[in-house]
């Protein structure tokens, strides 16, 4: 899978583990980006996109998601 969304273009981020006794490791925060056909202009199309761009294309009134 990529590591980015095609339609909003959410990447990776960075941040802090932050233990018990508040020391600070690096860690990444990584988008759940799924491979999912959907249709554009009729067309089905397979685009990698993330759950939560998944989700709003399911509402009515946006292009049909499928998974």
């Amino acid at each position: 899978m990529a590591g980015k969304c095609e339609l909003c273009g959410k990447t990776l981020s960075f941040g802090h583990n932050v233990s018990f006794s508040k020391r600070r490791t690096n860690r990444v925060f990584r988008p759940n980006i799924q491979k999912v056909s959907v249709d554009i202009k009729g067309q089905p199309t397979t685009i990698n996109a993330c759950t939560r761009c998944i989700r709003t294309l399911s509402k009515p009134g946006r292009m049909a998601a499928k998974a």
